[in-house]
């Protein structure tokens, strides 16, 4: 599309980023994880937590993760690196996965949004 909102939503569907300004959302895949180990943070991983891993926004950003499949979102408090799958964008804690309803299958088509 020529307009600038196509070139937006195609840069997210294809598992981009972008950014304007304050404004910052990404597409992709999620997967979850609830290991007892240290998170690149130095935290150690909680799986109750609403915490996530991200490749590159800053620890402690929050970030706003929808399930495209239900609707159903999460917020979460970035923690770790991954996910270091490629086609996965962001590994949501247990606590997290759960309440989009992700548990079951591992993983999902989600788009996340910077709070």
């Amino acid at each position: 599309m020529r307009n600038g909102y196509g070139v937006v939503l195609a840069a997210a569907v294809a598992g981009a980023a972008f950014s304007t300004g304050t404004a910052y959302a990404q597409c992709g895949g999620a997967s979850w994880y609830a290991l007892g180990s240290k998170t690149a943070s130095g935290e150690r991983m909680n799986p109750a937590a609403m915490t996530a891993a991200h490749r590159s926004l800053p620890f402690g950003t929050k970030v706003l993760v929808t399930n495209k499949h239900n609707g159903k979102s999460v917020v979460v408090r970035i923690n770790d690196r991954g996910p270091f799958i490629k086609s996965r964008v962001i590994d949501l804690s247990k606590a997290a996965a759960k309440q989009i309803g992700m548990i079951s299958r591992g993983h999902a088509s989600i788009c996340m949004t910077k709070m």
